[in-house]
């Protein structure tokens, strides 16, 4: 007070003109005689006072936004097509960079094998966007193998992207081909896009083979299809020449508009098999070649018939091993015979004790306990084993006469077909090929492995396979 009256003339600060600076805490508690707090220092001058380096501060905001496009496009590109429609949601930047077709040609090549070029989607006049939103996203539970579900004569449908579209490949036995032979299938239907709508499903079976409407439902593992023609081929084979040889033909007989089939899984592989499991097609009657199913489980292996007439179960005993003896027992008949009812008599009197005891195993089936490597010998031990001559025993027929000349091992086997019971010799020849003596009929079956390749056709889990074959055929008896 007294510095400003100094300095204004003024000898009492009342009449003093000069705005006076106000009082800072320290000031005032200087003024009034009391300790002044100490200031408090930040982090950094502390750090600095200190000598030591300053703690790093937040980081700055960062978005996935702030991406350039081209990284953007990248990420997007490698997600699911199911989890892309979410994130378009999210701002009107990625619902833009969502619309880039690169991402879904992507897409589509990844997650269906799609291998088109742009060309052909502008012929369509179709993007592949379209082509994921509107095709193949919407079809994909109808992709995979398929088991015709009737009484009669079985068949199997194959579903599969086919260019820009969705075919159905229905599959046609031909009668002079060899059991190495490719499977041979005819188009049933097609799923295509035109005009930028929804699919549709043309069918192209019949007399004529003009397309015409079909449609197909899909209910968890069940497929319907239906169709208003009444020009398809009859439900009884028919004997036809086509241009790769006699084939057999059919139809339904009453109605056409309504066939149902069944989902199949492939058999699902161990390194410890026998053999790789899988389809395989052997001539088991005069209608030609049929489909079985390979797989193995833990002490036993199942042939399991899913093409064809009559259903026939081949039951394998990985247990019941046949010592080969270099090959000498197949000269002799009857001593083949001699070891096999051994093995039948014992192998109904365990089960007939297992069932008096309570102890059945797997309600007396063990094909039907969930897929574990094949005890006894690994698939590495068994293909290194040294191999013996094979040929068939005296008065044993049979429809292949180019089978291997030299197998591995032989089991015991049942082949049961509805209600009866036909034990017999399993052979296993090499990785492609198996075959099955039938003691009682004397006759000799041959199975080669199917050379095609399928996709969407691996079971979800074990038990999903297992449900599968017990679907197909009820447990042998």
């Amino acid at each position: 007070m007294e510095a400003c009256a100094s300095l204004c003339g003024v000898g009492s600060s009342r009449g003093c003109q000069c705005r006076q600076k106000p009082q800072g805490p320290p000031e005032t508690a200087a003024a009034k005689g009391k300790r002044c707090p100490q200031k408090r220092q930040r982090p950094a001058e502390t750090a600095a006072a200190e000598g030591k380096p300053a703690p790093a501060g937040p980081p700055p905001h960062c978005s996935l936004q702030d991406l350039p496009v081209e990284m953007l496009v990248e990420i997007c590109a490698s997600l699911p097509g199911t989890d892309l429609a979410s994130l378009a949601q999210v701002c009107t930047k990625f619902h833009h960079i969502l619309h880039i077709d690169s991402i879904w040609r992507r897409r589509c090549r990844k997650e269906f094998g799609v291998c088109e070029n742009l060309q052909n989607l502008e012929t369509v006049g179709v993007s592949y966007r379209e082509v994921y939103a509107k095709l193949l996203h919407p079809c994909r539970h109808i992709l995979g193998l398929w088991q015709r579900d009737t009484e009669g004569y079985k068949t199997l449908l194959y579903v599969a992207v086919d260019g820009l579209g969705i075919t159905g490949w229905m599959y046609v036995p031909c009668l002079n081909t060899h059991v190495d032979g490719p499977m041979q299938f005819k188009p049933a239907f097609r799923i295509r896009l035109t005009e930028r709508k929804s699919a549709a499903v043309e069918c192209v079976e019949g007399r004529h083979r003009r397309p015409h409407s079909r449609h197909l439902q899909i209910q968890k593992d069940r497929l319907t299809s239906q169709c208003k023609k009444t020009d398809h081929r009859r439900d009884s084979p028919i004997q036809l020449w086509e241009e790769f040889g006699p084939v057999l033909m059919w139809n339904d007989a009453l109605r056409y508009d309504c066939l149902t089939y069944r989902r199949l899984y492939l058999p699902p592989s161990h390194p410890d098999d026998l053999i790789r499991p899988g389809l395989f097609q052997g001539k088991y009657d005069r209608f030609g070649l049929s489909i079985v199913m390979l797989s193995f489980h833990g002490k036993y292996a199942r042939v399991t018939k899913i093409s064809g007439y009559h259903d026939d179960i081949l039951e394998i005993h990985l247990m019941r091993r046949i010592q080969l003896r270099d090959g000498e027992i197949f000269r002799d008949f009857n001593e083949l015979s001699r070891v096999v009812q051994e093995m039948e008599e014992q192998v109904l009197r365990e089960q007939q004790q297992q069932q008096e005891d309570g102890t059945e195993e797997s309600e007396g089936h063990g094909w039907q306990g969930p897929a574990q490597p094949s005890v006894g010998e690994s698939g590495a031990a068994a293909a290194e084993e040294q191999r013996v001559p094979f040929v068939l025993p005296v008065d044993v027929r049979s429809r292949d006469h180019d089978y291997p000349r030299t197998c591995r091992m032989c089991f015991y086997g049942v082949d049961t077909v509805s209600l009866w019971r036909y034990p017999g010799v399993v052979i296993l020849f090499d990785e492609n090929h198996l075959g099955f003596i039938d003691l009682e009929d004397k006759s000799f079956l041959l199975f080669g492995r199917v050379q095609n390749t399928f996709q969407n056709v691996q079971a979800p889990s074990p038990q999903a396979f297992l449900e599968m074959l017990q679907n197909i055929h009820p447990p042998p008896r």
